[in-house]
């Protein structure tokens, strides 16, 4: 393992509002699970996680747009997770936090409704049809969000992946839900949304080939 890494997983420990539960297997009790409100940020506002963080801009471009709601970057690789929460703690950004855990055993980390609302940001598509299973969009994935999520709470996906958004969008209309939300060509149809424009790292490198942005929003009670 290099230097670096070495550095930020030792910067991590010391950071606020970063947890890291450190084991493979979920704790099926862990001490803030329906307690990020009351024993993180100390009030009683919405949580909206960012899922598969990556560096956490969504994190931290919406804890700005929104300071009225808490958010919650989640990622399972530490060094990438280090960058949101390095900025969250050198700006003091106090309605962030960070969780390292496999997005697989979410459910094991929050209660039935404590989230508000979920984002998925530039996913790992899977395209294997035998890699099903592990796309964040999956029916066991969706049926996972549902559990933590109350009745109107809202699911965001943005990919440059036809294919996922494609996927997705049929699992959704399985459900019989009826998406908010559903363009395969999002800065054509929404350029002027502030939400929406936020651009993370690797999607200004999507953009920068000519790719296509899509995005779905839904709710389960939609």
């Amino acid at each position: 393992m290099g230097k670096n890494k070495l550095k930020r997983f030792a910067e991590l420990e010391t950071m606020e509002r970063v947890f890291q539960p450190g084991a493979r297997l979920p704790e099926p009790e862990f001490h803030l699970k329906g307690k990020w409100k009351k024993d993180v940020f100390h009030n009683n506002n919405e949580i909206v996680v960012e899922l598969g963080c990556g560096r956490g801009e969504y994190t931290i471009e919406l804890s700005g747009i929104y300071p009225e709601k808490n958010f919650i970057g989640i990622d399972k690789k530490g060094a990438r997770l280090w960058r949101g929460a390095k900025t969250s703690n050198e700006k003091n950004i106090r309605n962030t936090a960070f969780l390292r855990i496999p997005i697989e055993q979410l459910q094991y980390y929050f209660a039935p409704g404590e989230l508000s609302e979920i984002w998925i940001t530039f996913p790992d598509p899977q395209p294997q049809r035998t890699r099903e299973n592990t796309r964040m969009t999956s029916p066991r994935f969706l049926e996972m969000y549902r559990s933590i999520l109350p009745p109107n709470g809202i699911v965001h996906l943005k990919t440059d992946n036809q294919g996922l958004y494609e996927y997705t969008l049929e699992k959704v209309l399985d459900l019989k839900i009826k998406p908010i939300v559903a363009t395969s060509d999002l800065y054509h149809t929404y350029h002027d949304d502030e939400i929406l424009s936020i651009k993370t790292t690797y999607e200004k490198r999507y953009l920068a080939e000519g790719l296509k942005i899509c995005y779905l929003r839904f709710s389960f009670d939609n």
